[in-house]
């Protein structure tokens, strides 16, 4: 697991290599991630959008955005945790990610980014 904080917000990710969903002879390689997002601001936030960058290891880099996580721009409560899954694909056995939230200060209606530490996705057999 990895972890950053920034802006008060702390991320953390930690990563699952989804083998029933992979082909790797068909260079298909599916990884699920579990990231926690933990408000350590005295006040709340919520989640606007997300930036990812996302890097295979045959060289081929590509940027997702969108709003919100999983289809929520969830509230996060000062003290309080918002926990969401989701996947990735890549074409080669490992790559990398990381990124950005775009979040709001619920009390100031200021906007800011929040970090996503870089995280690999590596499949078990090739760590051997």
């Amino acid at each position: 697991m990895v972890s950053m904080i920034s802006e008060g917000v702390k991320v953390s990710v930690e990563t699952f290599y989804q083998q029933d969903y992979s082909n790797p002879l068909q260079s298909e390689f599916m990884f699920a991630y579990r990231i926690t997002i933990e408000n350590h601001n005295a006040f709340p936030v919520k989640l606007h959008s997300r930036h990812w960058h996302i890097f295979d290891s045959d060289g081929s880099n590509r940027e997702v955005e969108g709003e919100g996580v999983v289809g929520m721009q969830p509230v996060i409560s000062p003290g309080e945790e918002y926990q969401y899954v989701s996947g990735c694909n890549l074409h080669t056995e490992m790559g990398r990610m990381h990124g950005a939230y775009l979040m709001e200060n619920l009390h100031s209606k200021e906007l800011f980014d929040v970090n996503i530490p870089a995280f690999e996705m590596v499949t078990p057999f090739k760590y051997n």
